[in-house]
């Protein structure tokens, strides 16, 4: 299927591993121009190289830095000639005890995971309504669907960007010219943010790190950990002019982990 995104311009935060390159791979295979963002520069030259090498008719530019840095987000929306494509992301903030943390913990989760995404919106959306064509997607959690009582912080920064993508994706300005905002909802994935929390429960627990993952394999009824690739492809798709019609949506990617019927 052509996804009918050739020649676009898509910016993908924090795809130099995990689920931002895995957005990045999908991007790249289908002929999108790409600005991608993370921390270390090594390691975005090295990303950008696997995605030319993957289409060697696209352009991949790179922009080093904490996107939660509000010069960090200018460099990075001033890469592309336009944007076409915003794909948010950023990683999480740190389980915990809420009745250990303080002001600042919380002030530091929203900025990350709630202000920074939003001003790349609010950057990006006019733009796109003006040429008739934009695509948005931000990956959240699926703790927003399900909290996990252990992540408060991103569950309450998450669950805020969530609600404001409620409204805004509807606006008739936006949604009448083919601008879509959606929310990608991760479970669990094989990337090395899950392999950490394992190789942790496991040193807490005394058990080892296979036993761990065993147990939460048993948790999942497709009785496996997704893959970064997979996940790049469904954002893909809702990049794509198929999905023009679905916007302000919560897509739950999770192998039927979730056990609701809504």
């Amino acid at each position: 299927m052509d996804f009918g995104i050739n020649g676009r311009w898509a910016i993908v935060c924090a795809a130099s591993q995990g689920l931002g390159k895995g957005c990045a791979v999908a991007l790249a295979r289908e002929g999108v121009n790409l600005v991608i963002n993370s921390r270390r520069q090594e390691t975005l030259d090295a990303v950008a190289e696997e995605l030319r090498a993957l289409d060697p008719a696209i352009e991949v530019r790179t922009v080093a830095g904490d996107i939660g840095d509000p010069a960090i987000r200018e460099a990075v929306l001033s890469a592309p000639p336009q944007v076409d494509i915003l794909v948010n992301n950023n990683g999480g903030p740190p389980p915990g005890d809420f009745r250990d943390w303080e002001r600042d913990d919380w002030i530091a989760a929203l900025d990350a995971n709630m202000l920074a995404p939003i001003a790349l919106i609010q950057a990006c959306v006019d733009g796109m309504a003006e040429r008739g064509f934009g695509r948005i997607v931000n990956i959240t959690s699926s703790a927003v669907k399900a909290p996990i009582d252990v992540l408060g912080l991103s569950n309450g920064a998450r669950s805020g960007l969530t609600g404001f993508v409620a409204g805004t994706a509807r606006q008739s300005s936006l949604a009448s010219r083919n601008v879509t905002i959606n929310n990608l909802l991760p479970g669990a994935f094989d990337t090395q943010r899950l392999r950490g929390g394992i190789d942790k429960a496991a040193s807490k627990s005394g058990r080892t790190h296979d036993e761990v993952a065993q147990a939460r394999l048993e948790a999942i009824p497709a009785g496996r950990f997704g893959n970064p690739e997979e996940f790049g492809e469904v954002c893909a798709f809702l990049c794509s002019r198929q999905a023009a019609y679905m916007t302000g949506q919560n897509i739950l990617l999770d192998g039927g982990a979730y056990p609701g019927t809504f």
